[in-house]
């Protein structure tokens, strides 16, 4: 009854999370097409932003994996860590040093075209990052949930398992009981068949 509640409890919050790790994934896969469109094959700086946004795209699949089983948490919460680090170093990057990592990119485009795709890249990244910290506190969130479901459950296994012992105990107490009465029983048949059989003898011995 206690889990069917906690369950209750989270369904809305793992509902979110679903929303949450589904748009982090859609923004993931949409931040790999500006930087594709600025230069194929990409420059170092621009394979550094490809491999912050693939992080992020894993640690999405992860965030749905771990809630449809209720494992790889701290591997979730490791991609998840790795991935607000690469989102908020290429935001300081993009955001703070524009010229120069245009020039980094080395993109063939029209300067304008290419100052277009760095700055949706770099509004890409912020969608990104809020959605990714938003993910980590409700991921938190549930896996206590879950925790106190799986305790619960834990404590009504024990309750259960001391009412069977209990039970069980009871249950060899009667079966001892009622073989001690039928061993009494047998014992007094015994001696009042050997009291009549041996009786009989000592009076036709007196009586002869």
């Amino acid at each position: 009854m206690a889990s069917t509640k906690l369950r209750s409890s989270c369904s809305f919050p793992n509902l979110l999370l679903s929303c949450l790790n589904f748009t982090l994934f859609i923004l993931s896969s949409a931040s790999l097409a500006p930087i594709i469109l600025l230069k194929t094959p990409p420059t170092s700086l621009a394979l550094a932003f490809l491999i912050v946004s693939s992080i992020s795209l894993l640690s999405s699949f992860t965030g749905c994996y771990s809630q449809l089983t209720h494992f790889c948490f701290i591997t979730h919460i490791s991609l998840v860590f790795a991935s607000l680090i690469g989102q908020v170093l290429s935001i300081l990057t993009l955001f703070t040093r524009e010229k120069a990592s245009l020039s980094m990119f080395k993109s063939p485009r029209d300067p304008k075209e290419a100052k277009l795709l760095v700055r949706l890249e770099c509004g890409i990244l912020m969608a990104m990052l809020m959605m990714q910290v938003l993910g980590l506190a409700l991921s938190c969130i549930l896996h206590n949930c879950w925790v106190r479901d799986y305790e619960g459950v834990e404590v009504e296994k024990e309750k259960r398992a001391k009412k069977r012992s209990k039970r069980i105990a009871r249950v060899q107490e009667e079966s001892m009981a009622n073989v001690k009465v039928i061993a009494e029983n047998k014992a007094m048949e015994f001696d009042e068949k050997m009291k009549s059989k041996y009786g009989k003898w000592v009076k036709t011995d007196f009586e002869g």
